[in-house]
């Protein structure tokens, strides 16, 4: 069954001209950010936590050795790939969805951040980068004179 939603307008005045194009070419002249359906694009997280900055990222199908972590001038750098599978003779794709390819980000970090403590690994799929805080930037209780 399937769900068919009705506007009151008529037909000519909320039909979109581009429309066609998104169907057919999968092109926005307006706003497309979709990735190419080949071109491989991993999910990131950065957050902060009292003592770290926490940077994570989905990395399904990617190996340890496909992974560069580098951390240059307050700018930490996260790039690797992800290979695809050969395609052999007499094989026949009915959906090809999967994405391949390389991917490459920086994240400018504030100057609070401590280079010198940074731990990286990669586990189930998941990167995950902790970088540390330098000791004068961490909150500190200040207790109050009687």
């Amino acid at each position: 069954m399937s769900l068919v939603r009705r506007d009151p307008a008529p037909a000519r005045y909320t039909r979109d001209p581009f429309t066609f194009a998104r169907d057919l070419f999968g092109w926005d002249p307006f706003f497309d950010v979709r990735p190419a359906a080949t071109a491989f694009n991993p999910g990131f997280e950065v957050k902060e936590t009292a003592d770290q900055f926490v940077v994570r990222a989905d990395l399904p199908g990617v190996e340890e050795k496909d992974v560069d972590v580098s951390l240059h001038n307050g700018v930490l750098s996260i790039s690797g790939s992800r290979a695809s599978e050969q395609r052999k003779e007499g094989e026949a794709y009915y959906v090809y969805e999967r994405q391949y390819g390389s991917f490459s980000r920086s994240f400018s970090l504030p100057d609070t951040a401590d280079g010198e403590k940074v731990e990286a690994n990669l586990t189930s799929g998941v990167l995950t980068v902790t970088i540390g805080k330098r000791a004068e930037a961490k909150p500190r209780k200040i207790t109050l004179r009687k």
